[in-house]
């Protein structure tokens, strides 16, 4: 049953009140995927759980990884062996998000931003549905352009505004024609990829000094450690509001153990080894390695012929990962509720992403350390709030919830208001940014950078609490 913006009504025997993604789309590779976030149909379900460890690896494999390792030693002042235990703490939680997410596309069929709708509500859901978009469509996406510019300028010596446009116009086509294209990219980029780093892996490595001196600083401090753990997860769990969009095309019996296994692990494997390389990378350059041209300073300790191989891979795999934040940033617009009467809507928000990204891009082509810092961090102060209000309700719901993924009347505001205040009173107390420094870590600086925890901390309380609140109300209107 058509609806009057052109999407189509669940069938019988559907859930209730569900949109079905329109057209036939099917395994086809060169095609436009139709819809936007509506249900995947089961005729058009598959894929298989293993591929979701290369759709997880070739994203990662990219300099934007390996410059969260960099920071924990040149700019955070750790030693190699204290920011490779914090790298692999903040990347173990992300990765596990990430997993437990992901287990969830299958059985549901839809994106992660549309199962968002049952902690927050259709219209509460606006919030992360909308930071979302801002995020991975816009500023993940102008991140990895200028890493994989970087790595083209230092490559071929053309002008750093051409080779963003080579980088831009290759991560759109990818992303506007879809789901299967983005799968099949990563799928051949993985092996690519892969290669060429872990050779760049041990050759930096047996070069490195992990015992060397570091940087001034935080130095050994509890802040530099918490700084270095909050930044690995801030890219880790940058992920985890995308989880269930590459899950949601495969056939609901898919095993979720499986599911987690492969989409956790791909994440874990490629930030940590990558994060650990950056950090050990430091160890031979110092804080250079945060400089104009981060991307050449880690090549630079390469031999020349691995050296272009790497700032290869290194355009490569922002191409990765950039068509996973476009898609997924058009798919997170397309479930703000907004209706677009087009068959293309999704493609067409992509291709608009795009051009923005590509506008914010151009501003980043100077000082990107320093704005890298600033932007692993505020990742992680608004996903760790939404984290906590999503697993929170998924302990406490029980019974069939595809019915209130697109009833526009379904409310649940203690979502959106226990977010909005884990996010301003954690930052307001605990932040430790350029622009802005919270009264803890103004007071004492050794503490880092407490905002994502405080602030998962606090969501948790006022959700639970608000909704204990109301059962109670609830009890005592029924024995009233």
């Amino acid at each position: 049953m058509a609806t009057s913006d052109g999407q189509t009504q669940a069938p019988a025997g559907a859930p209730v009140a569900t949109l079905v993604r329109e057209g036939s789309y099917g395994e086809k590779v060169v095609a436009i995927e139709p819809g936007g976030a509506e249900f995947i149909p089961l005729k058009e379900r598959h894929g298989r759980p293993l591929q979701l460890f290369w759709t997880w690896t070739s994203p990662n494999l990219e300099f934007a990884t390996i410059f969260v390792g960099v920071l924990g030693v040149a700019l955070f002042g750790l030693t190699f062996w204290q920011a490779l235990l914090a790298i692999v703490l903040g990347t173990a939680v992300g990765s596990i998000t990430q997993g437990l997410l992901s287990a969830r596309g299958p059985a549901h069929g839809v994106p992660q931003m549309v199962l968002s709708r049952l902690g927050f509500g259709y219209w509460g859901n606006v919030l992360p549905a909308g930071l979302n978009a801002l995020t991975a469509g816009i500023g993940w996406f102008a991140v990895n352009s200028v890493s994989g510019t970087f790595a083209l300028n230092t490559l071929t010596h053309m002008p750093k505004p051409l080779c963003l446009v080579i980088i831009v116009v290759a991560q759109i086509v990818i992303a506007f024609f879809g789901h299967n294209l983005v799968h099949a990219f990563e799928r051949y980029a993985f092996p690519v990829l892969a290669i060429i780093f872990l050779i760049t892996t041990v050759v930096m490595l047996a070069k490195s000094h992990p015992g060397g001196h570091v940087p001034a600083g935080f130095a050994g401090t509890t802040g530099g450690f918490l700084l270095t753990t909050g930044a690995a997860f801030g890219y880790a769990c940058g992920w985890n509001p995308y989880a269930a969009d590459y899950t949601r095309y495969m056939p609901p019996d898919s095993s979720k153990r499986a599911v987690a296994l492969w989409s956790g692990l791909g994440l874990f494997v490629s930030c940590t080894l990558l994060e650990i390389v950056g950090a050990a990378s430091v160890t031979l350059s110092g804080a250079s390695s945060i400089g104009s041209n981060p991307t050449g300073a880690f090549t630079g300790h390469l031999p020349t012929a691995l050296a272009d191989a790497t700032l290869l891979a290194i355009a490569l795999g922002a191409i990765a990962a950039n068509v996973l934040n476009i898609y997924s940033g058009a798919l997170s617009f397309t479930a703000l509720g907004i209706k677009l009467p087009l068959r293309q809507r999704r493609a067409i928000v992509a291709l608009t992403f795009g051009v923005i990204g590509f506008v914010v891009a151009l501003t980043g082509l100077h000082d990107a350390g320093a704005k890298y810092e600033n932007f692993l961090l505020v990742i992680a102060y608004w996903i760790a709030p939404w984290l906590a209000v999503f697993f929170c309700d998924q302990i406490l719901r029980r019974g069939p919830v595809d019915a209130l993924l697109y009833d526009t009347r379904h409310s649940n505001w203690a979502g959106p208001v226990a977010m909005l205040v884990g996010i301003v009173v954690s930052i307001w107390l605990f932040s430790n940014q350029t622009e802005y420094v919270g009264i803890v870590p103004s007071h004492v600086p050794s503490a880092g950078d407490l905002t994502f925890e405080a602030g998962f901390i606090l969501t948790t309380v006022i959700y639970l609490g608000w909704h204990a609140v109301e059962r109670r109300r609830g009890q005592a209107g029924a024995t009233h």
